[in-house]
């Protein structure tokens, strides 16, 4: 994906111990990983080429799946990461280590050499050879910005990470003991078949967009989704669905075969006569639970009811959804795979829930509880539980018989882990401890006015019939861990389940949000070809009642490199939005808003662009500018998309102008390796001077317009050819600027466009003003309306109106 630039013979010679460095078989990789919170940055060196290859901040689930093919291609030679680890990260690295066929050496340094500033100095530190020898030392942080994506936080600390273990190992003989292992260029590494793009084209594009959540209360995080494209076409039912989904967000693919495996199955839930079996899979997936987490807490045995319920609902549903699979056309592969994996232990395991555990009774006791019938000894116990009320009643009768005259009432109960206990009322003249005692009978405790003994009778209670609650919950807990071994025993296939749910989850929801939008399947091709037609913005057309659609063709030999011009506000920004969005949905696998649509498989979308709410202007934004366009100019290909928006925007005209035009013929000089540009800019004398080389690869385009009187009506519709006029003017007076200052904006600008010389017009300061609407109103004030001589018409045309016209 990435171009390195010539550098300079170094002054050093490498040493190996095997021989020759450039066999495959003798690379040797140091791999620097640093994961939090589900953000994982990585970064690479070979020493065989002296590359530094770094992988920008991305999303990772729990198991670190996007780490584990990481070092499946990499295969590195040294793993190095901080000792102050995330949880997941040392999971992976305990199951890594029982691999038998792969054994790389784990290297583990203090958390503080990953810390972001140290790590960017240690950059800025480093050898770097391909640098000019004139840059200063201030001038490094731009020009390393338009390598590396500094804002990527999780990436440079691994790069820190790197950086320090190669001082530590010096495998390089140097000229110069001072000078560190060198480093020839840095080169953007991205998994096989994963497309590459950069984190301000998520931004730009509004593919994810975080707003506040009007009860900020109710998340923790105290954010929500907004406006955004994963925010219409997730609607997913269950949450690992929706996690699953985010990642497909954050790894679009090139991979044609994994991509027609998603088409296939939204192609078949978006035909109306599937309908009712993709309401039943959608009812049926809300009740898939996170099994990982519930099969952890049963193997920690810290499974509690709701854990119980949530197994047996994610099992029974999960059938549910095997049954009605096995009856759709088993051609297509997810629905095969759903048949396969979800085998009869899901049913045999949901059964046997049914039959073993009692969901009322362990609702109400808060405890797992089994059903009759399970285990007899439980059943006995609980038998005798239920009969206690009256047997104890006649133990009471009999004991009432045998106490001091002065009790006309007793009663026996049973108290769990204490017993069987008589219980009788306190008299009036039992005043102390002393005065409790009863010959015969054991005190035990005072309660609410009661006094509780134990008598020989329930001492014999206590031995034939022991502690009946504690008995019965040992006996179930017992059945409940004979329970979660059989479960744990035949586990392998619910792990299959949740992970292929998520992914029917995912496809369905494709699938509902094609339906609600009126989406359609894009046909996808290994060409280097876009042409979308008709196509929309997915976004904007549920903001607008109307939506204006658009085509866009680019193909190897004509229109790569698109410019369009047009007036501010006439939809540039939206068009460019438009085509990156929809070749973003194709790469995940969905149908895209357009009447038809052919998709190259891009490898990259880069975007010089700007949301509304991040604009400024001055040498800052020029910078930002800089840095994605040296982006974009360095990492595409032939196969990647470049959407550049109005660059050079709020600098000085000649020098934006000449870089922008330098870079748009450095695109078109490579031919056919030439990405495919959009571009947007309002540098109208970019094509009206002449300054771009005729080349077939180049086509221009403008937004068109219609001039109804005075008022600039947009039409939002893009043509070829190129803007005639900015209509600054028009633009200026619907943005509400008072009509004499655009007048007089429109004769300076075309005083200056002529060579004309342009005379200040001197205005009235405030207290002339003052005096002269004092004058006009002294005027109405001292008019005799009742003068028989008086000629109103005339007296306002002479003497009111130029006073008028002065003031005005």
């Amino acid at each position: 994906m990435a171009e390195g630039g010539l550098v300079q013979e170094p002054a050093f010679r490498a040493t190996s111990v095997d021989g020759d460095d450039d066999d495959e078989e003798n690379r040797e990789i140091f791999l620097s990983v640093f994961v939090q919170q589900s953000q994982i940055g990585l970064s690479y060196y070979d020493r065989r080429d002296y590359t530094l290859h770094f992988m920008p901040d991305t999303v990772d689930n729990s198991d670190l799946q996007l780490l584990n093919r990481v070092i499946q291609e990499l295969s590195p030679n040294v793993i190095i990461t901080s000792a102050k680890q995330d949880h997941s990260l040392t999971q992976f690295f305990k199951n890594l280590e029982s691999n038998p066929d792969y054994k790389p050496e784990i290297v583990m340094f203090p958390s503080a050499n990953f810390g972001l500033e140290v790590s960017k100095q240690r950059l800025l530190s480093a050898h770097l050879p391909f640098l000019p020898p004139s840059i200063t030392e201030s001038e490094k942080i731009p020009y390393l910005s338009s390598c590396i994506p500094l804002e990527s936080v999780m990436m440079v600390r691994s790069i820190g990470g790197l950086l320090k273990c190669l001082e530590r190992r010096r495998f390089v003989e140097m000229e110069d003991s001072s000078v560190g292992i060198p480093v020839f260029q840095f080169l953007t590494y991205t998994l096989k078949d994963v497309v590459y793009i950069d984190r301000d084209a998520y931004s730009a594009l509004q593919i994810f967009k975080s707003e506040l959540h009007p009860s900020v209360y109710k998340l923790q995080s105290g954010e929500k989704e907004g406006l955004s494209l994963y925010g219409i076409l997730n609607c997913c039912r269950s949450k690992f669905g929706s996690l699953l989904l985010r990642q497909w967000f954050h790894r679009p693919t090139r991979d044609l075969n994994v991509l027609k495996r998603r088409q296939e199955v939204i192609r078949f839930f978006t035909s109306p006569r599937n309908s009712a079996d993709l309401s039943t899979l959608q009812s049926c997936l809300r009740n898939i639970k996170n099994i990982s987490m519930l099969l952890q807490r049963m193997s920690l045995s810290r499974t509690k009811v709701i854990d119980w319920q949530n197994i047996y609902k994610t099992v029974y549903n999960a059938v549910c959804i095997r049954d009605t699979v096995r009856s759709l056309p088993q051609t297509i592969q997810l629905f095969q795979d759903i048949s396969e994996n979800f085998t009869d232990d899901m049913y045999y395991i949901a059964t046997y829930i049914s039959k073993v555990v009692d969901f009322d009774g362990s609702t109400a006791e808060n405890r797992f509880t089994v059903r009759p019938n399970v285990h007899p000894v439980i059943d006995e116990k609980k038998r005798t539980m239920m009969g206690l009320p009256d047997f104890l009643t006649d133990v009471a009768r009999t004991e009432l018989e045998n106490l001091d005259p002065r009790f006309s009432t007793c009663s026996v109960i049973y108290l769990p882990l204490i017993g069987f206990l008589l219980s009788l009322p306190r008299l009036p003249t039992m005043l102390d401890k002393q005065s409790f005692e009863i010959d015969g009978l054991d005190f035990i405790f005072l309660s609410q006015d009661r006094l509780h003994y134990r008598s020989a009778r329930t001492k014999e209670l206590d031995t034939i019939l022991g502690d009946l609650h504690c008995d019965i919950i040992d006996l179930e807990m017992s059945v409940m861990r004979e329970l979660q071994a059989l479960v744990l025993q035949r586990s392998g296939c619910m792990y299959k389940v949740m992970t292929l749910c998520a992914e029917l989850d995912c496809l369905m929801a494709l699938a509902q949000a094609s339906q609600d939008h009126g989406y359609r399947c894009p046909t996808l091709t290994p060409n280097h070809r876009l042409a979308l037609v008709e196509s929309r913005h997915p976004l904007l057309e549920l903001c607008t009642p109307v939506c204006v659609s658009n085509s866009y063709f680019s193909t190897e030999t004509e229109g790569k490199v698109k410019v369009i011009t047009g007036p501010n506000s006439s939809g540039k920004s939206i068009y460019l939005k438009q085509v990156g969005l929809i070749v973003f949905m194709a790469l995940i696998g969905s149908d895209v808003p357009a009447k038809e649509a052919e998709i190259g498989l891009v490898d990259g979308i880069f975007t010089r662009m700007q949301s509304r709410e991040s604009v400024s202007v001055g040498l800052s934004t020029f910078m930002i500018d800089l840095n994605q366009m040296a982006q974009s100019l360095n990492h595409s290909t032939a196969d990647s998309l470049v959407l550049v928006d109005e660059f050079g925007k709020g600098t000085n005209t000649v020098d934006g102008l000449s870089l922008l035009t330098a870079c748009l013929s450095h695109w078109l000089r490579q031919g056919s390796q030439c990405p495919h540009v959009l571009l947007s800019t309002n540098f109208h004398s970019l094509i009206q001077l002449g300054m771009m080389p005729d080349s077939p690869l180049l086509s221009l385009l403008t937004l068109e317009t219609a001039i109804e009187g005075e008022e600039l009506v947009f039409l939002y519709e893009v043509k070829d050819g190129i803007c005639q006029s900015s209509y600054a003017g028009n633009i200026a007076t619907l943005a509400g600027i008072p009509p004499a200052l655009v007048k007089r904006g429109v004769e300076a600008s075309d005083l200056y466009r002529t060579g004309r010389p342009i005379k200040k017009i001197d205005r009235p300061s405030a207290d002339e003003q003052n005096n002269r609407c004092a004058e006009v109103v002294e005027k109405f004030i001292i008019l005799d309306l009742d003068d028989p001589d008086l000629d109103l018409e005339l007296y306002m045309k002479d003497d009111l109106q130029p006073a008028l016209e002065e003031l005005l």
